[in-house]
């Protein structure tokens, strides 16, 4: 029994250009900064909260898991600063 030899076809893949139109860039640019400048806003609100509701609850004696809220915050700060330079790093 003879063998076949698959059949192969050679072309070129298209690799388009990763250029934004320009006219689009700049209103991304400020969506983007707008959303970095609230994730940031919101991350050192819920610092603030967090360290206010451990101080009443210290005052009035009461124990809570705060330290996990804080670190839920703390968590969320760390992506919203990393977000960018992450998005970068795994589609260049």
């Amino acid at each position: 029994m003879k063998m076949l030899t698959p059949f192969v076809i050679k072309a070129a893949v298209p690799n388009p250009a990763r250029k934004a139109p320009p006219e689009l860039t700049g209103k991304v640019d400020t969506v983007l900064g707008i959303a970095a400048w609230a994730g940031t806003a919101a991350g050192v609100a819920g610092v603030l909260i967090t360290g206010a509701m451990m101080a009443i609850s210290l005052k009035r004696g009461e124990s809570s898991e705060h330290m996990g809220r804080l670190g839920m915050v703390l968590g969320g700060c760390v992506l919203v600063a990393t977000a960018g330079p992450l998005v970068g790093f795994v589609f260049k």
